[in-house]
């Protein structure tokens, strides 16, 4: 597998081996940083009040690299799982270089989301992958994969996507100074959106849990996952009240924003996200 590292593909997954992960750039004005390589989100934070970084695509020649490692080890299929093609030109510059290597078969999927959105789309493959699914089958996930997955954000603030020119379709006017969290998505087009408002975080993540149940409704099976910024804390409050009401969940993955979508929603954004299987 080849994923992109905003996809926050959980990290217990990527030490099994056979994910091979393509680090975005974060760019402040005289220093570019590879994503989870040579900065961390707790380091773009310490930051945020001097500057708000840009980011950027993965680099050509390291994914060019990326594939050549993944030639070596004797791989000669790929399945590529990218950020929504709405808010990155990633999923195109990968989708290109793999263009060039014919000799190596692969398969593309938008997941038309981001953050653990994504990764946990990334997961559901590599449980596939190592459950013995053909590749042809996997071949069928391109299409239902991005309907079945939701990611949902309490962010406090809109503060850094509007300045990191991300905010979509996101109302704007929501201000700070009324406490309200606005709850924070990907439409179809893998654009973000705001889903719903809530004054107070705990009131925001009462209104997120319900999304995520709209997600999964009648589902006999559904995959969970909450990554967090900072406040870790809350993250867990909101883990645990997901175990609780979703009991049947398969898997059930926590962790960190990655720094790359750190530098997008700020350090107080909780993330949760659910997949249907």
């Amino acid at each position: 597998m080849l994923v992109d590292s905003g996809m926050d593909t959980p990290p217990e997954l990527i030490k099994k081996g056979g994910i091979f992960v393509a680090p975005l750039n974060i760019l402040y004005d005289n220093e570019i940083y590879m994503d989870k390589i040579e900065i961390s989100a707790k380091e773009i934070y310490d930051r945020l009040d001097k500057e708000i970084p840009k980011t950027s695509l993965p680099s050509i020649s390291y994914v060019q690299e990326l594939i050549e490692k993944i030639k070596e080890e004797g791989y000669n299929k790929i399945v590529c799982i990218t950020i929504s093609s709405g808010l990155s030109g990633t999923h195109n510059a990968l989708r290109l270089t793999l263009e060039e290597h014919s000799e190596i078969e692969s398969i593309m999927i938008d997941t038309k989301s981001i953050g653990i959105g994504g990764g946990i789309q990334a997961a559901f493959i590599k449980n596939e992958i190592d459950r013995g699914t053909s590749f042809d089958a996997i071949k069928k996930f391109t299409e239902t994969l991005p309907v079945n997955g939701k990611v949902f954000f309490s962010i406090p603030t809109l503060e850094y996507l509007k300045k990191g020119g991300r905010i979509g379709l996101v109302s704007s006017i929501l201000g700070s100074a009324l406490n309200l969290n606005p709850i924070i998505s990907c439409n179809e087009d893998g654009i973000y959106y705001t889903v719903n408002k809530a004054r107070g975080r705990r009131k925001s993540l009462k209104k997120l849990m319900s999304s995520i149940e709209k997600t999964i409704e009648t589902s006999q099976e559904y995959d969970l996952a909450v990554a967090y910024g900072i406040d870790k804390d809350e993250a867990m409050y909101l883990m645990n009240d997901m175990k609780k009401a979703f009991p049947n969940y398969r898997h059930f993955y926590f962790g960190e924003v990655s720094p790359v979508l750190g530098a997008h929603t700020g350090p107080g954004v909780i993330a949760a996200a659910a997949l249907a299987i």
